[in-house]
This record gives structure tokens, sequence and C-alpha cells, in this order.
């Protein structure tokens, strides 16, 4: 199955859950590293996504704008999406699977 395109969100909502996202990818990346991969953060996952970066996986990061106005914090350098859960339908609709972390 190595020769199928592999495109995964991994969902991270809280805290916990992104930095099991972040290890989820690291060790996609290491077993598939043609798989393209998205860790879409919102609510407490992206003020601790903001407190604790990652240089390895922040790349892969996509921050929910919503949860960003709701804590009136910033993310320079960050991919800041419009909204989480629209990212996420969004790329469920492109043909990537989702797993929540």
């Amino acid at each position: 199955m190595a020769d199928v395109p592999l495109r995964l969100v991994i969902h991270a909502p809280t805290a916990a859950a992104l930095e099991r996202a972040r290890r989820n990818a690291a060790n996609l990346r290491k077993a598939r590293p043609d798989a393209a991969i998205r860790i879409v953060a919102n609510a407490e996952a992206v003020a601790a996504a903001l407190d604790r970066p990652d240089s390895d996986t922040d790349p892969l990061l996509r921050l929910c704008g919503n949860t960003l106005a709701r804590l009136g914090r910033t993310a320079p350098g960050l991919t800041v999406v419009e909204a989480g859960v629209l990212d996420i339908a969004e790329a469920q609709a492109e043909g990537w699977g989702y797993m929540r972390a």
C-alpha cells in the first residue's frame, strides 16, 4: 500500500491530544515520509501549541482562528485557519483521512 497517496488530518482539541498528535505525526513521517499530514488544533490545544512550540511538528499545525480570537492571542509564524471544524470538514471532503488524537 506504500504506493497509495496518504493524507491524514490529526485533530487535537486538548493539550494532551496535541502531544499525542505530535507523536503520531512524527511516527507517521518516519514510517511514510511521503505522507501529507495536518495537525488541526482547536479549543485548549491552541494555547498549548503557542505555549509549547515544537520545531519538528509546528509546520504541520493548523490553528483554529476562532479559538485564537476567543483567547485574544496571535500565532506568528504558524498557519491559522478560519475555523478548525471547517478545515477538518474541507479536508475530509477532499479525501483526507481523519484521526482524533
